[in-house]
């Protein structure tokens, strides 16, 4: 790596901690290099963790990875009429998972070569712990569900532990995309942010969401800080970041049955718990598709 990447990457680090601790930022993009058009006979690979993959929602393709034949990527390949489509997204990734086998699943990386034309990737959920996150809200939330036990924890510390934990997974972000972007240099690279799981007006649901009425604006403004992480890195090497946030916005888990595209702890709808359901999964395609019709080149 020459100097200038590591002062750069250094930037890029320092950016991101002023970012999410409150400061205003604006990213400017990579100068994109001339890409093909995602469109017909176009190879697609997905890359991406369990929001990708779609566990427990029929039909499942993949009992290694709970991957669905209902996620998003399949709907996009549908909907863009790929000419080869490999859908390597895995329930449990991090970003490690990109370089190395889980299960029988082999490294994500592995399926992006010179002749992939447009690849998806969403992932660093579990590397900045939404899993364990959530079972500890959900822990903290009986002891006082009119507080907010879970920010109290998070931040017994002196700082807020979510925060730096999103700005560790920044590099790690960054380095995924510099290897698809090595792997793949002329194809449509798009990072897919993660959708809206709680009331985004702050309101709480407990107990059908057991999370302390204070803490579902913290744990919401958490998401946003991943999501505005995942959209600095996506600019910063000059690839196009999708939305999924916004247009799932009144669809989260505090929601009916029938209205919600994200199912909460105990689901109603074949889906994992804190996860999007099938119609979830349609809303991300619909996102990614309408990415895919705007800007030019890698974005």
């Amino acid at each position: 790596m020459v100097r200038g990447e590591v002062t750069g990457r250094g930037r890029l680090r320092v950016g991101l901690g002023a970012m999410l601790g409150g400061c205003a930022l604006v990213a400017g993009s990579v100068a994109p290099a001339a890409a093909q058009p995602a469109g017909h006979g176009t190879r697609y690979t997905a890359l991406g963790d369990s929001y990708t993959s779609g566990p427990l929602i029929p039909a499942q393709a993949d009992a290694n990875c709970a991957r669905s034949d209902r996620n998003y990527p399949s709907l996009v390949a549908a909907g863009r009429g790929v000419g080869t489509f490999r859908d390597v997204s895995c329930s449990g990734a991090t970003t490690a998972e990109m370089w190395r086998a889980q299960g029988t699943n082999g490294p994500q990386l592995d399926a992006v070569d010179r002749g992939t034309g447009l690849v998806t990737v969403q992932i660093g959920g579990n590397d900045v712990g939404f899993g364990s996150i959530i079972a500890t809200c959900a822990r903290l939330g009986a002891t006082d569900p009119a507080g907010n036990p879970c920010e109290r924890s998070y931040q017994a510390a002196g700082y807020d532990e979510l925060t730096a934990a999103a700005a560790r997974t920044a590099p790690k972000v960054d380095r995924v995309l510099r290897a698809v972007r090595a792997r793949a240099p002329h194809a449509r690279v798009l990072l897919v942010g993660y959708p809206d799981l709680l009331p985004d007006d702050g309101s709480g649901c407990f107990p059908s969401v057991p999370f302390a009425r204070g803490d579902f604006p913290y744990l919401r403004d958490t998401g946003k800080r991943v999501n505005l992480m995942l959209r600095l890195v996506a600019a910063w090497n000059g690839v196009g970041y999708v939305d999924t946030y916004g247009p799932t916005v009144g669809h989260d888990m505090c929601k009916a049955p029938g209205v919600r595209w994200i199912e909460p702890l105990q689901p109603a709808s074949p889906a994992a718990p804190a996860h999007p359901n099938a119609q979830g999964e349609a809303a991300m395609a619909r996102a990614v598709l309408d990415r895919l019709d705007r800007g030019h080149g890698r974005r």
